[in-house]
């Protein structure tokens, strides 16, 4: 069976666009060389992968399974031939980042203004998503490195290192009860009006957790997708909430901020950088990873 690249490359397209016409001027090809390819791998298969509805082409359930191996065979096929052409170079290339929120927004940017000032031949990519998200595009193949914020993971196709510890505090204004309070119990702080985190982000799975170790039901609460939403609203005075330290290192530093210890936090969270276990890491990639250490001038 000769299953090329190219027919695996034709079987992706047209699960994406769903016109044969489309896909031949994509891939620089006339119409009737796609619908040739489309007829020989169900021949070669031996069943029928492609189904013509309304005018659009369909996957057939065997089309669907053929589909999962392609879309991986063809990552796999890109990325190795971006490898190659970076061998050894430092002076040209791409690198895939996915980091979450809080590497993403407080951490990453002076690392990329730094590395990206001394190698200005390399194009970089940053893609912002929640810690899970950044983990399964790594295991696609889609990014070639992540830099999350979590607690502590194994895993059997990524390869995991700690780059710092993520503490997560109370944080509340400086004319809340809670900022000058000496004996900060749970109990004071279940009973305070909360700002909590989405129900995707990682602080907001420590949060659900916390409460319910104690059985602890908040009284009243905000639902915030944007950590700088929340900073916003604590900063009101009314609200508490947990929040990455490195996140509010500036209002602290301005007085805009009070950041307290967690009573009853049991729950470790770090910066981790992740890689793929089955990616080639490249000379370009080994020489960022090198760049990403917080304690840099």
């Amino acid at each position: 069976m000769n299953l090329s690249l190219l027919k695996l490359h034709i079987v992706e397209l047209l699960n994406k666009h769903h016109k044969i016409t489309t896909v031949a001027e994509l891939l620089g090809l006339k119409q009737p060389t796609v619908t040739f390819h489309m007829k020989n791998l169900e021949r070669e298969f031996g069943v029928k992968l492609f189904d013509t509805r309304m005018g659009k082409i369909i996957l057939t359930d065997a089309g669907n399974a053929l589909l999962h191996y392609a879309t991986k065979i063809n990552a796999l096929a890109a990325e190795a031939e971006r490898v190659v052409r970076e061998f050894d170079t430092l002076q040209r290339g791409s690198i895939r980042i996915g980091a979450s929120y809080v590497p993403a927004t407080y951490l990453l940017p002076a690392v990329l203004h730094r590395f990206a000032r001394e190698h200005l031949g390399i194009h970089i990519a940053l893609s912002v998503k929640t810690a899970p998200v950044i983990k399964d595009m790594l295991a696609r193949h889609e990014i070639d490195l992540g830099i999350i914020s979590a607690e502590p993971f194994q895993s059997p196709t990524l390869l995991s290192e700690s780059l710092g510890e993520d503490e997560l505090m109370l944080i509340c204004s400086p004319t809340h009860p809670l900022a000058n309070e000496t004996d900060l119990t749970p109990e004071l702080i279940a009973s305070s009006s909360f700002v909590l985190h989405g129900k995707e982000s990682s602080t907001r799975h420590v949060t659900d957790k916390w409460l319910e170790r104690g059985s602890r039901r908040l009284p009243s609460y905000l639902e915030l997708d944007s950590l700088e939403a929340i900073k916003q609203a604590v900063m009101l005075g009314e609200h508490i909430s947990f929040v990455s330290r490195i996140a509010v290192q500036s209002e602290v530093e301005r007085g805009l901020l009070v950041v307290r210890p967690i009573p009853g936090q049991s729950v470790e969270r770090y910066i981790y950088m992740v890689s793929n276990k089955d990616r080639h890491r490249s000379a370009l990639i080994h020489r960022f990873t090198e760049y990403c250490s917080w304690n840099q001038d």
